[in-house]
């Protein structure tokens, strides 16, 4: 485990030689907000109602298979949607850019080339999400905006904000940045629409999710995997993760009884190359993230796969999000 695991989710006693920095972090992100809550700092509110989809800790939270949710229930419900994405790790030739089936994962970024490849919705990047809200808006026929992650990016107004944290981490020590994992103090959850535990029983006012495992697709060409590849121990699995929680992966791939021999963690983003698996694997079987598989699909191998989840939620809370969407309807004058 990295020493910042054991300082945030552990009892470390090296996260006080941190406090001076966590002050000053705080002091400065306090600063910034009261700027936008005076006007100070200019925020600008999109013309369609517009959702968050957020978290106040460092890592992944889960929030991508919600945005995926999201998507599939506004389009049943009748919605058009479109996502924004800041496009993390994206090297597009100008911003704003819109994502679309053909777009080079290099361009867009692991996270909005997946969301787009899902759900088919409207998606533009840019590392201004009111450039992207703005672009996304000029170019498609939408009624809401999904924002996928941006919650601390108070430039831009929205009406509804989903914070998801993690059902076993959940806020770790409690401290901000870097002497925890904390972004933003456990009161930013009391000023949230919804509060999203994933994969674990929430509090009272968190609405449950919960990641449900979908059967295996191969990597090279999407298509199902053989009936049996990676549950039997005459498999010898290779589990890999280039995300915020790998370990969160590897209990999914346990808790459908895959059979893992080893498990490979790179950094959240990472750039996969043919080496980077090909070398540990020796000709075993692959098991990887959808996000991952995106951006190892032109080099895979026939015999690596990709795991794609789904996100299920409490029967509460889509009603109660749709019903603020009427209302919000209402006040757009739609």
């Amino acid at each position: 485990m990295k020493i910042e695991e054991d300082i945030w989710y552990g009892n470390h006693w090296s996260k006080w030689l941190l406090a001076p920095l966590s002050v000053t972090f705080a002091a400065i992100t306090c600063s910034r907000r009261k700027l936008f809550d005076l006007g100070i700092k200019a925020s600008v509110k999109p013309a369609v109602p517009t959702i968050v989809v957020g978290n106040i800790t460092v890592g992944g939270t889960g929030k991508t298979p919600l945005v995926v949710y999201l998507c599939e229930q506004l389009i049943a419900a009748g919605y058009k949607p479109g996502i924004i994405s800041r496009g993390y790790g994206s090297k597009a030739p100008q911003y704003p850019y819109i994502v679309n089936n053909d777009s080079p994962v290099a361009y867009s970024g692991d996270e909005p080339f997946m969301l787009h490849k899902r759900t088919q919705c409207p998606l533009v990047i840019s590392p201004v999400r009111t450039a992207a809200a703005a672009h996304l808006l000029a170019h498609f026929d939408v009624d809401v905006i999904i924002t996928d992650d941006g919650l601390q990016h108070y430039a831009m107004q929205r009406d509804i904000e989903l914070i998801v944290i993690d059902g076993k981490r959940r806020l770790g020590n409690g401290h901000l940045l870097p002497m925890g994992p904390l972004r933003e103090g456990a009161w930013r959850l009391k000023t949230a629409d919804f509060v999203i535990c994933n994969g674990g029983n929430g509090l009272a006012g968190e609405a449950n999710m919960r990641l449900v495992a979908a059967p295996l697709r191969k990597v090279s060409n999407n298509e199902a995997a053989e009936t049996g590849v990676g549950s039997g121990t005459e498999v010898a699995n290779v589990a890999i993760a280039g995300i915020g929680n790998p370990q969160r992966f590897y209990n999914t791939l346990e808790k459908h009884d895959y059979v893992i021999e080893d498990h490979l963690s790179f950094p959240d983003h990472h750039a996969f190359t043919a080496a980077d698996i090909a070398q540990f694997a020796a000709g075993r079987t692959v098991i990887m993230t959808e996000k991952d598989a995106v951006k190892c699909q032109s080099f895979a191998q026939d015999n690596w796969y990709y795991l794609p989840v789904n996100a299920s939620l409490d029967g509460d809370f889509l009603p109660q999000l749709l019903l603020k969407l009427k209302e919000l309807n209402h006040d757009f004058g739609s």
